[in-house]
């Protein structure tokens, strides 16, 4: 059964984050899901999580207490193998009690504090990291910088490769914490690689070049290019070529590259998971500058579903940004507590192996539990084989196509089908009518259910000729937005952050 209670905030706050633009005047307003080319006055992003997830909170679904309240399918956690983790801890009560050899070590971890992190869980890290790659990679433990998460992570190689007036390309559409964790202490910007459906939003050199040139036009100096791979929200791993692609233009441009693997042990099906740094190894580039310019960041929070231990980890060939990203780890470090059990567990390789091979599997199911189940409603999904998430298509349910007519789908979702699910203007996508919908973060059941409140809001809609945008809705805040200034809003809905690792 599953609790009652909240979901939580993740990594990012509301649905990944009340990411709101850094500086934001009393004024302010999202012109487009890109900083470029009105269409329209929209609900600034980060407010749009607000409202899905404060609704969820004020009515979280459970089977039995509450069967008609909102489904959470706008966070990315993974919780389908916590009996594996749950079994081992029960086997290894040692490593969860804080002893070794039967003996308590609690006062040598409770006075550990050393930001190089414990060496035997740096060694176990790696090489779960190399398993999790098909043994095809292997990593260097003194390359490694240990954090707390993937955002601080991301964060902290911010301020070491780049500052104010300079800038990374991201392609879209993009995880929209991003925008927080890159820019709102850096002063570092984002410039969108767009991407678009006709290709399933994979990277072309013209989109590239199009991105640096527009960072030129704004006086901005690239300094290099961030993905993440597999994509969140795309669910897609990134071909061989595209990574190639990225490995001649960060060549040719002198900048870095920075690949966001935060969820290289979810891919559940072909293509296999290909990490940038195997196509760097198969290119011979170990010997050259191109080597000390690509940074991995990962971090156990999707992969064994550990957010709330904030475990993440940059891992960089270059020694200047290992040295800087180790001084700036004191900010955030990983307790020496879970240090020492996670060491223990993932040292275990007969555990990593069956866990691997059976979260792979689980995760496989639930995918393909929702793909089919949102066929039979009418709705397709973009092909994926990684993620806890479905990049979902539903143009055909827009009143028009805009970015205001997926607002009001959105909100009829949010209210009225009682679903939280991710728009993909937050996610800076440049075409109307894509949703993210999780998946890994409940029950079978409970995703069978979300599916028929899906379909039959479909069906109904069909069947009366209704378009969306004339189904009722109701928003208990409405009338108090209009009673509060905008700063408290925006004050109010970053004061809800909480700053957990979900993405």
């Amino acid at each position: 059964m599953e609790s009652f209670k909240s979901e939580g905030y993740g990594r990012h706050g509301f649905d990944e984050g009340s990411a709101a633009r850094e500086h934001m005047g009393p004024g302010w307003r999202v012109e487009g899901p890109s900083s470029h080319g009105p269409c329209g006055s929209l609900l600034p992003f980060y407010m749009r999580f607000a409202v899905g997830w404060q609704e969820y909170e004020k009515n979280p679904y459970h089977e039995k207490v509450n069967p008609k309240g909102i489904i959470q399918m706008g966070l990315a956690e993974n919780q389908l193998s916590f009996d594996l983790l749950e079994s081992w801890l029960a086997e290894n009560p040692d490593a969860a009690g804080f002893k070794r050899g039967g003996e308590s070590i609690f006062r040598e971890l409770a006075l550990f504090q050393d930001y190089h992190g414990l060496p035997a869980f740096k060694k176990a890290l790696v090489e779960f990291m190399a398993e999790i790659r098909g043994k095809k990679v292997t990593f260097d433990p003194t390359h490694m910088v240990l954090t707390a998460g993937a955002t601080s992570a991301n964060e902290t190689l911010m301020f070491c490769l780049a500052g104010r007036g300079e800038a990374f390309l991201l392609p879209t559409p993009y995880y929209p914490g991003f925008d927080r964790d890159l820019k709102w202490r850096t002063e570092v910007e984002i410039v969108p690689i767009h991407c678009t459906s006709s290709n399933g939003f994979q990277i072309t050199e013209s989109a590239l070049e199009a991105a640096y040139q527009d960072a030129q036009n704004r006086d901005l100096r690239v300094k290099g290019v961030l993905v993440t791979n597999p994509s969140n929200p795309l669910g897609t791993t990134m071909s061989r070529s595209e990574l190639n692609l990225l490995i001649n233009f960060i060549t040719i441009k002198d900048i870095h590259l920075i690949s966001d693997e935060i969820y290289s042990g979810t891919v559940f099906s072909s293509p296999s998971f290909v990490s940038v740094m195997e196509v760097l190894k198969d290119r011979n580039c170990d010997k050259t500058e191109v080597w000390n310019r690509v940074h991995i960041v990962y971090s156990l929070s999707k992969d064994l579903g550990l957010p709330g231990f904030r475990v993440g980890a940059i891992y960089s060939n270059d020694e200047m940004v290992v040295a800087a990203a180790t001084k700036m780890s004191s900010f955030g470090l990983v307790s020496s507590q879970t240090q020492y059990l996670l060491s223990a567990l993932l040292s275990d390789k007969k555990f990593t192996k069956n866990y691997i091979s059976k979260n792979h599997k689980r995760l496989k199911e639930q995918q393909e539990l929702l793909v089919a189940g949102l066929q039979r409603a009418g709705i397709s999904c973009l092909k994926s084989n990684a993620g806890l998430f479905c990049w979902v298509n539903m143009k055909h349910l827009l009143s028009s196509n805009t970015f205001e007519a997926e607002m009001e789908l959105w909100k009829k979702v949010v209210y009225d089908v009682r679903l939280n699910i991710s728009p993909g203007s937050s996610c800076h996508c440049t075409e109307p009518g894509w949703f993210r919908v999780c998946f890994a973060n409940m029950s079978k059941e409970t995703l069978n259910l979300a599916i028929q409140r899906l379909k039959d809001f479909v069906v109904e809609t069909t069947a009366n000729g209704h378009s969306p945008s004339n189904i009722h809705y109701s928003s208990s805040k409405n009338s108090k937005r209009k009673l509060l200034p905008k700063w408290v809003l925006r004050l109010s809905s970053r004061d809800h952050d909480r700053e957990s690792d979900e993405r």
